[in-house]
């Protein structure tokens, strides 16, 4: 059964599976150095996200790959329900205080045109409401976002007081 935001051909995503973490760190480590080349050094580091959180992430179901022909493309945390971090926002405010999914963590192979949008698609076809954050610095994500109807709405901090710019995109 096909779930909604699924409209390329030989596209699609699925929950990871423990056997693609070694394949989801790669692509995590690509991005680092991505970021890193274009003015985003501090974002994730050089070791950011933890390869522990990653295997949290699986396990709990909320981890999720997109794959083109079966190879994967593309990674991604995404889960409805709050996030803690998003109950306080400064600058701004959010578009509405309606139930709500989350991305975290997304990261592409950096080979496959769109994968990035395409998650971001995906998730948002199967909410309606989603939020998501990043860095200052991002600015590639930043236009990602805009680029995918996201509208900015204010700065959050995160547990370790790290500050974020804070982004919705809602049809509620």
């Amino acid at each position: 059964m096909e779930e909604k935001g699924q409209k390329k051909k030989g596209w699609e995503i699925r929950k990871t599976r423990p056997e693609d973490l070694e394949t989801v760190m790669g692509i995590y480590a690509r991005a680092r150095v991505f970021m890193a080349e274009h003015g985003n050094p501090s974002q994730w580091g050089t070791s950011r996200p933890p390869k522990s959180a990653v295997e949290k992430d699986i396990d709990s179901g909320d981890s999720y790959v997109c794959t083109v022909d079966e190879k994967i493309a593309a990674v991604f945390y995404y889960r409805v329900g709050e996030d803690p971090t998003y109950r306080a926002i400064e600058g701004g405010q959010w578009m509405n205080s309606q139930p709500y999914g989350v991305v975290h963590r997304i990261a592409s192979d950096g080979q496959t045109k769109g994968a990035g949008s395409f998650c971001l698609n995906w998730a948002f076809a199967q909410c309606g409401n989603l939020r998501i954050d990043t860095h200052r610095d991002n600015v590639v994500m930043q236009k990602v976002l805009e680029k995918n109807g996201f509208q900015y709405c204010g700065i959050i901090y995160l547990e370790d007081g790290d500050e974020r710019l804070a982004y919705q995109r809602c049809d509620i």
